[in-house]
């Protein structure tokens, strides 16, 4: 079945011990989230209504990759469409598997920093509210379960072992962070045997 982007898929695989098996998933093309920082130590975020889970949910800014499109380029237009926010730097955190056992779904999470605001610029259908949040209040949302959105959490946890100077990350103002990203040449995952 093949959707606006999404396709459902249906491949025969050949197991380890020489049987044969069938593998049903979702292609998706990825996608980023980012966590925008701003100067005084809040996170912006957003909070949208999802209609698969019908549920309202609080989330870093995040959007799927356009074809071809470099996921540093994908987390700067992402910002700013959802939020209204630049950035003058970028330090890129981690690439999830959401859903590894029924999607090819990653979201490369990118941190933003050196905020700019400006004015939303939000796609068509999409309506969300932004908001600001300390670590703290995240944190404790998180340990309540009313943070439910797993690019976020994982987020939220990359941002805390940061901030504790276990986990570095690598801050580059604009111009030498794209150079950095696309020489990772970030890629969709195409399923296949174990590389």
């Amino acid at each position: 079945m093949q959707g606006g982007f999404l396709e459902v898929r249906r491949d025969d695989v050949r197991l380890p011990d020489g049987t044969a098996a069938t593998r049903e998933y979702i292609a998706h093309p990825g996608a980023v989230a980012v966590v925008p920082l701003l100067d005084d130590g809040r996170l912006v975020l957003v909070r949208q209504y999802r209609y698969p889970i019908a549920k309202l949910l609080l989330e870093f800014p995040a959007g799927k990759l356009d074809k071809g499109e470099d996921t540093l380029a994908c987390a700067m237009r992402e910002l700013a469409e959802e939020t209204g926010y630049t950035a003058s730097e970028w330090a890129f955190g981690c690439e999830i598997h959401n859903a590894a056992a029924y999607s090819t779904e990653s979201i490369w999470i990118w941190f933003a920093r050196g905020l700019q605001a400006g004015v939303q610029k939000l796609d068509a259908g999409e309506f969300l509210q932004v908001e600001h949040f300390s670590e703290v209040e995240l944190d404790t949302l998180a340990g309540a379960n009313e943070l439910p959105d797993v690019k976020t959490r994982v987020a939220l946890h990359q941002l805390q072992r940061w901030r504790a100077g276990a986990w570095p990350l690598q801050w580059q103002g604009v111009k030498e962070a794209r150079a950095w990203s696309a020489a990772q040449g970030h890629k969709p995952i195409e399923p296949g045997p174990l590389r």
